[in-house]
């Protein structure tokens, strides 16, 4: 009779465990699972150097691309874009979102994704009645939150030399997602008015770190499992991405005063003092 007992029950764990995994041929769930990675505790009175660089993280760029893709909700495997991600998490009230990069301006997400969301109301020429007078029709375009939308990433972050081991470290510390910006017009059509930041978050927050810490990138092609959390991504930045202004007493961008391969030299010059800043600690 027990046997009997021990085998129903067997089966019935069995049963649950691939109506749980219907899709799987071996447990799953670790990577919603991971933590974020534990960064050294670090004293004021331990920094003796640090600048604040500004980045841009362009999509377009073959290395950046799986920051873009997929740009479905979910593709079979699972995975999501970081956009879609951050959305997500902002819909289930789990990320602190802010109007500016300095995150000194608090959004209400609830509200924001109410303006985010509204449908637009576009009004169009249709013909001409018999007495010869226009028709117009109104339309109604619901708007929603597509991944593919977003071209590129802002992000803030600071470089700085520790007094106890003379090394040079960096810090993420605000992340916002670039959309391109269009203006629709009586005819119809979308005028491109440029590109801006949606919102802004802050990296260094543990609520937002938990949430890229349990969701995995698509960082490999060519490989469903083992990939790094976005959390890691960050972390290492497994990214290309260019300096758009550093820390200054004019508070300025570098497009400010230099353009076209001008700024392409003054960004890679920055970007190779601040490495050298770091490298020259260690020089006898």
């Amino acid at each position: 009779m027990k046997r009997h007992l021990l085998t129903i029950l067997l089966c019935c764990w069995a049963a649950a465990c691939y109506a749980q995994n219907a899709n799987d041929f071996y447990p799953t769930g670790l990577e919603s699972q991971q933590k974020p990675i534990p960064y050294p505790f670090l004293r004021e009175a331990d920094v003796i150097w640090s600048t604040t660089l500004w980045k841009t993280i362009d999509l377009n760029e073959a290395f950046n691309q799986y920051f873009y893709f997929p740009i479905e909700r979910e593709d079979p495997t699972g995975k999501i874009s970081l956009a879609f991600i951050l959305w997500n998490a902002l819909e289930a009230g789990e990320l602190p979102i802010f109007e500016d990069d300095e995150l000194k301006i608090p959004l209400d997400a609830e509200l924001f994704i109410k303006r985010y969301t509204k449908a637009d109301t576009i009004t169009l020429e249709i013909g001409y009645d018999e007495d010869d007078n226009e028709l117009y029709q109104t339309y109604i375009r619901p708007h929603y939150f597509e991944s593919y939308e977003i071209k590129q990433y802002a992000l803030r972050e600071v470089w700085f030399i520790g007094k106890q081991d003379t090394r040079q470290d960096s810090r993420r510390m605000a992340l916002a997602p670039i959309k391109e910006i269009y203006r629709s017009i009586a005819s119809g059509d979308d005028i491109y008015m440029g590109r801006a930041a949606i919102f802004w978050v802050p990296m260094q927050n543990p609520f937002v770190r938990n949430v890229l810490a349990r969701n995995s990138s698509y960082f490999d092609g060519n490989n469903d499992v083992g990939q790094p959390s976005w959390d890691y991504v960050f972390v290492n930045q497994l990214y290309n991405a260019f300096i758009t202004r550093e820390s200054n007493r004019y508070n300025r961008t570098i497009s400010s005063y230099l353009t076209g391969h001008d700024a392409i030299l003054e960004a890679e010059a920055i970007e190779e003092r601040v490495f050298n800043i770091g490298e020259d600690m260690w020089e006898y």
